[in-house]
């Protein structure tokens, strides 16, 4: 067994003091090693050992709804009929009331099983300014309310600096706030794009049913879900784009008036607690949104 203790070692001709440790590293840096590329080390020596060859899912195993301005291709039945399941309730509801009843009877969803409670909005119905995010963490789920906790509390200061507030009764200054998906995924994790593209008609039809004037998209994924863009979130923040529904109907029997919807994303809150340097472009944003809620002068 090789000693790890230091001793001594001639170099041009004077001795010194050196490890086996330091041997070893110089070795390998004459020997033009000069980056690992695995954690552990590797004996290339030994013999092969016969790989065990896993069948791969068929894609139709495992449908995924591309994120990007084409129609998905999908090749599940299973999909397609959720996704139209969910369609025709989202395009049945024509109050809160009855789109809240639609998700809650909706079973297209797995992460509804897991899930404690349904976490549907906050705030002021009506407002000008709504608030989507992507879906439930652990405390929405306890309390049944989107954005609560410490991202709740930095949401909720983050809006009251330029005057909105989820707790306002008066239109101009309230808050209306929601997510893309209706139910915790377990574990807190990202929701899938197959998850979104089946949530998709109830916030949609929910967006329709508030009509804000503008929509304010909180992270990735509720901006890639809602504008059907393939962009990163640093791209796609600080400015606003037009609204469109992507499920074709979605309106049907509501009375649509005014402008389009503006939509900014920006941001999530989670994610500026993990990276405080990026507070400063989220306050850009804000800053954005309340020049445009200023009324405009002739």
């Amino acid at each position: 067994m090789t000693s790890e203790r230091p001793h001594e070692k001639t170099m041009g001709g004077e001795k010194t003091m050196a490890h086996p440790l330091s041997d070893a590293l110089q070795w390998h840096i004459d020997n033009g090693v000069e980056m690992a590329i695995a954690d552990a080390p590797i004996n290339r020596m030994a013999p092969p050992v016969a790989k065990t060859i896993e069948t791969p899912l068929k894609a139709m195993e495992s449908p995924v709804l591309a994120m990007t301005p084409a129609a998905p291709v999908v090749t599940s039945g299973s999909f397609n009929t959720q996704r139209q399941k969910a369609i025709d309730a989202a395009r049945a509801a024509n109050t809160l009331e009855a789109l809240v009843d639609a998700i809650r009877a909706y079973d297209g969803l797995d992460v509804k099983r897991t899930a404690t409670n349904l976490v549907f909005a906050d705030g002021l119905a009506g407002a000008r300014v709504m608030v989507i995010g992507e879906a439930p963490g652990a405390d929405e789920d306890r309390q049944g309310l989107p954005f609560v906790g410490v991202i709740g509390q930095l949401l909720d200061k983050m809006f009251d600096c330029i005057g909105l507030s989820r707790k306002s009764t008066d239109m101009a200054q309230g808050l209306y706030i929601s997510n893309i998906l209706n139910w915790r995924p377990p574990g807190n994790r990202t929701p899938t794009e197959t998850e979104i593209a089946l949530a998709l008609p109830f916030i949609e039809r929910h967006i329709a049913l508030v009509r804000p004037h503008f929509i304010v998209l909180a992270g990735a994924v509720a901006a890639k879900g809602l504008l059907n863009m393939d962009q990163s979130i640093s791209k796609l923040r600080g400015k606003f784009y037009d609204y469109t529904p992507q499920t074709a109907g979605i309106t049907d029997g509501l009375e649509v008036t005014g402008g389009p919807i503006k939509v900014l994303p920006t941001y999530h809150p989670s994610f500026l607690l993990r990276t405080p340097l990026q507070k400063r472009k989220a306050w850009q944003d804000l800053l954005t949104l309340a020049k445009a809620l200023q009324p405009q002068t002739p």
